[in-house]
């Protein structure tokens, strides 16, 4: 099940007033690009894909946390609302590897659910494909996987397994590419204009 648009949307806004971020800019244009991704793949709902999208980062309404905490936190918001489609996307959209992502036994409750969770689900189209324009979406536009992988790295550092992850990335690219008989970045608008910005990495501010 899954909200309808305008919910998403009004979601997604109150979740930027809660927690004000660029990540509200950058999860609206995973919304975009996985929308505009589906609608050259025969068999995909462009509308669910936007939706997914939207709703990828929703745990981060809960303020600046780390990435295990707003990947649970999205998914359990997502379940209290019934929207079970949504919340599969807020557990799958932070780990490419899926299953080889845990080779290691977690030690928060958080980590612990959805390693749990990860275990027993095969990543389908809707979960590879947010994955993917996860990569692709900033706050300032649309960019090629080797410029997000940088921004990234520039904020977070390499940490390990980083590039069996970028591997998975450029393999669900090229078969969605095949599926869609062109390549993802001919329907990302602007990306050749965006992707030789170079914005400096974004820092919260200091509370006084």
């Amino acid at each position: 099940m899954l909200p309808t648009k305008e919910q998403a949307l009004e979601e997604l806004k109150v979740a930027g007033q809660m927690n004000p971020g660029p990540w509200v800019k950058h999860t609206e244009n995973v919304g975009i690009a996985a929308r505009n991704i589906a609608e050259k793949i025969p068999g995909m709902d462009p509308q669910k894909a936007y939706i997914v999208g939207l709703l990828h980062d929703i745990g981060r309404r809960v303020g600046i946390v780390d990435i295990p905490t707003h990947v649970y936190e999205g998914y359990k918001y997502c379940m209290e609302k019934g929207w079970d489609e949504a919340a599969r996307v807020c557990m799958t959209h932070s780990y490419r590897l899926m299953k080889d992502e845990f080779d290691y036994e977690p030690s928060t409750d958080a980590e612990k659910a959805i390693k749990e969770y990860i275990l027993h689900t095969e990543a389908d189209d809707y979960d590879k494909l947010i994955q993917l324009c996860d990569s692709l979406a900033t706050d300032y536009g649309f960019v090629i996987l080797e410029k997000r992988f940088v921004d990234v790295t520039r904020r977070y550092g390499i940490m390990e397994g980083y590039i069996k992850g970028w591997d998975v990335s450029f393999e669900i690219k090229e078969t969605f590419e095949e599926k869609m008989g062109c390549s993802i970045y001919d329907v990302l608008p602007d990306i050749g204009r965006t992707t030789l910005l170079s914005p400096k990495p974004w820092t919260p501010e200091r509370k006084r």
